[in-house]
């Protein structure tokens, strides 16, 4: 039996429906990332963390470069007394992104004895579980995290979800410059973030 011409607007409510609720809640997470893009919350607190990016050859690349130095003026700023840098090694296995950083802050005037390397991650979302257990382990309970602009929103829910207090840091010129790679790290943030918190409910 064919539908009747009453019934068709429901049925196509009905299809589109789960279409409407995914783009709201893209559209959501795309405000809180944007939102979070934002911030420079310069508190004071237990440690900075800067979360890594690519290394070559043992040396930073640009955008880890950048990062360090947020978290060097954080760290010279007497914002916190200890930096953890975090990312294990990837091709180069002779090299770990935590181990670099570590390496580059101390050879720019952060004491050793100021500084954690979190050498094994192998996305954020390992670094968010590496570094709670670092700070637990040395009675921390607040951090800055350094990252990208539009990388703090899930760095920031990552490490709430293991019990630390987060404050965000974002280094500066982090956001792309045109309007359709802004909306495309904003979107691969947004679903990045849904299937981790999809993974953390299973």
């Amino acid at each position: 039996m064919s539908a009747t011409p009453s019934s068709r607007p429901i049925r196509v409510f009905w299809i589109f429906l789960p279409l409407i609720v995914i783009a709201a809640v893209f559209a959501i997470l795309a405000h809180a990332v944007v939102l979070d893009s934002r911030q420079q919350q310069l508190h004071s607190a237990d440690a900075i963390v800067v979360f890594g990016a690519a290394q070559y050859d043992g040396r930073p690349s640009p955008v880890f470069k950048a990062r360090l130095d947020h978290a060097n003026e954080l760290f010279h700023g007497g914002l916190a007394p200890v930096v953890i840098t975090t990312g294990g090694p990837a091709t180069d296995r002779r090299f770990s992104e935590g181990g670099v950083g570590h390496d580059y802050l101390m050879r720019h005037g952060v004491p050793e004895l100021a500084l954690i390397a979190e050498t094994t991650a192998s996305d954020t979302s390992q670094s968010a579980r590496r570094v709670a257990v670092i700070m637990r382990a040395n009675h921390m309970q607040s951090c800055i995290a350094v990252s990208d602009a539009y990388h703090v929103f899930r760095i920031r829910k990552m490490l709430e979800h293991e019990g630390l207090q987060v404050y965000l840091a974002p280094r500066a010129d982090s956001r792309p410059k045109s309007a359709w790679q802004r909306g495309a790290a904003i979107l691969r943030e947004s679903a990045s973030y849904l299937l981790w918190k999809v993974g953390i409910r299973n």
